[in-house]
């Protein structure tokens, strides 16, 4: 396909771009109408303003409430100084800006060749992925979290490992998934920067402590162990291990955590493979990968922590194979099996996504690093022979993608409630209006 080298004509093709977007989103995913952020916004609300307890608060009309550590409500804490509506905004803001520096970061800056024209094909692309939809319309955090872990990914592959560790200590403070990046830190033989991960984890763990101490307690002892409060493991959007186990009617937790320890070794082995070829970008997204399949619920707005595998997958020259799946991850397929995943079509197309993600960890490229990268481990020689004077010229990598080619223990309760009917239109929509007749529409994957 030939792209237009005019002006008007590039104009022209991201109007009609823009338009079948817009089409798109307007019929197929719907609105989530902020319930994520309802859930955060009411929750602070309610203990700051009313006295209430952080973790019985509950969306009127829902079964769903706070299910995050108490650092994240501190965090959230500036929320019960604004409104509803400013809280909205800011969230927009907040995860444009994740965004954008996500972006900066797993395409190495490369977006800037591109210029208006390429930013604008881009943007259409990531309107069209799922989890990034989610994202946006429920008011996530996801992005954020994602943002923290690949600035110290960044500072890590650009030798400022002063301050390597804090993103992924914050990250993991507020939810518990991203300390997995903290043994890959291990792995890697970076027990300065794990350190001081552990330590920021602990401290704003500990802070949280001193200011709720009431939250905290229950918290730590009670509603961090009752998977009820996060939602319903069978639920469509349960795009993890869990997930698929829990749709085949396999509830023994052994299963799963013999799973999880098969998966956690591939990991392993393939990450310690990353970290010999000094490849901090595979390294990193293979650790965001199997966060995404081992967390108990994985809902799909999760899945934005598959981003690094694409930009890896187009550094290492298969930007088609990066297209295809992204383009899977575009279609919301998963929710043609929201009332029956029974049957082979069911087994394989309600756990589509997590196929993806098992695939990526499993085949993911590691070892196409740029020339001018950082080793993971410590050299152990102090000085580097000079460059021959008569030396050639070296260039770079081709390692740059394209950007319009273009991704827990959980916070809030998703998924039908104890005692709620699973059809969709008795399920709450992100507020307490009717459902939409789209099942992937319902927000009855409680917030997290």
């Amino acid at each position: 396909m030939t792209l237009p080298r005019t002006d008007r004509g590039r104009l022209l093709l991201v109007l009609a771009l823009a338009a079948v977007v817009t089409a798109f989103t307007a019929t197929v995913p719907l609105l989530r109408d902020w319930f994520d952020l309802r859930v955060y916004y009411g929750a602070v609300n309610s203990w700051i303003h009313h006295g209430g307890r952080l973790y019985d608060y509950q969306v009127p009309g829902t079964a769903y409430g706070f299910t995050y550590p108490p650092f994240a409500a501190v965090s959230m804490l500036p929320m019960a100084l604004v409104g509803l509506r400013t809280a909205i905004a800011g969230s927009l803001l907040l995860n444009l800006a994740a965004l954008a520096w996500v972006l900066h970061i797993i395409t190495e800056g490369a977006w800037r060749r591109y210029g208006w024209f390429g930013c604008a094909l881009g943007a259409c692309l990531l309107a069209l992925f799922e989890p990034l939809r989610d994202t946006f319309s429920f008011g996530q955090v996801n992005l954020l979290l994602l943002a923290l872990v690949l600035t110290d990914a960044w500072l890590l592959t650009t030798g400022r490992e002063r301050w390597a560790g804090v993103g992924i200590g914050l990250a993991a403070a507020v939810k518990l998934t991203p300390a997995l990046f903290i043994g890959l830190l291990l792995l890697a033989g970076r027990r300065r920067a794990a350190a001081v991960a552990t330590a920021v984890t602990a401290a704003a763990t500990g802070l949280a402590a001193w200011v709720a101490p009431d939250a905290s307690r229950f918290y730590w002892t009670e509603a961090l162990w009752d998977t009820n409060r996060v939602g319903r493991l069978d639920y469509v959007s349960n795009q993890s291990l869990q997930g698929i186990l829990a749709r085949l009617g396999v509830a023994d937790r052994a299963v799963w955590a013999a799973a999880v320890l098969v998966v956690l070794g591939i990991w392993a082995w393939r990450t310690r493979r990353a970290v010999a070829a000094a490849d901090w970008p595979a390294a990193f997204a293979l650790t965001g990968l199997t966060a995404c399949l081992v967390s108990p619920i994985t809902w799909v707005h999760h899945l934005v922590w598959l981003l690094p595998s694409f930009a890896v997958l187009i550094r290492a020259g298969h930007p088609r194979m990066a297209g295809a799946l992204y383009a899977v991850l575009c279609t919301s397929v998963v929710w043609l099996w929201f009332h029956d995943a029974s049957g082979v079509d069911g087994f394989l197309g309600s756990n589509t996504y997590t196929w993806i993600t098992l695939g990526l960890l499993l085949w993911l490229p590691v070892g196409q690093l740029r020339a001018d990268s950082p080793p993971l481990r410590r050299s152990t020689s102090t000085t580097a022979p000079a460059p021959s004077a008569t030396a050639p010229e070296m260039t770079p990598a081709v390692g740059h993608p394209d950007p319009p080619s273009g991704a827990t223990a959980t916070g809030v309760a998703r998924g039908p409630g104890r005692g709620l009917s699973s059809s969709p239109s008795s399920e709450p929509t992100g507020s307490t209006r009717p459902a939409a007749s789209n099942p992937q529409s319902s927000s009855s994957r409680a917030s997290s």
